[in-house]
């Protein structure tokens, strides 16, 4: 199992749009698509400073998995257009791990 983590920061005045545009159209979009090996998403916020900082985690069976989501640059962020205009700065890579002990299963 892989998770795939990604960071963006935005303002005070862009984090519930930006949460918003999340909820409804991102999350919405990436799970439509039935990607074979997808397993979830999650995003996390939290205030930092003047910003506020949002780190999606997102959990694939494999990394074929992820080149399904991402494509064979698999590193390179997946950040759409509006949410790039919500965004002050975003993590250009995500970041990969393997999920080796986790509460839903003993090991990975």
């Amino acid at each position: 199992m892989i998770s795939r983590i990604w960071h963006g920061w935005t303002s005070p005045a862009n984090a519930d749009p930006y949460e918003d545009l999340l909820r409804k159209e991102i999350f919405v979009g990436i799970k439509s698509r039935r990607i074979p090996g997808f397993v979830d998403i999650q995003m996390l916020r939290r205030p930092v400073g003047t910003e506020v900082e949002f780190v999606t985690i997102m959990r694939f069976k494999s990394i074929e998995a992820v080149k399904q989501f991402a494509g064979d640059d698999y590193e390179a962020c997946v950040v759409p257009p509006k949410a790039r205009e919500l965004l002050a700065r975003f993590d250009l890579r995500s970041q990969h791990y393997d999920i080796r002990i986790s509460e839903n299963q003993a090991e990975a």
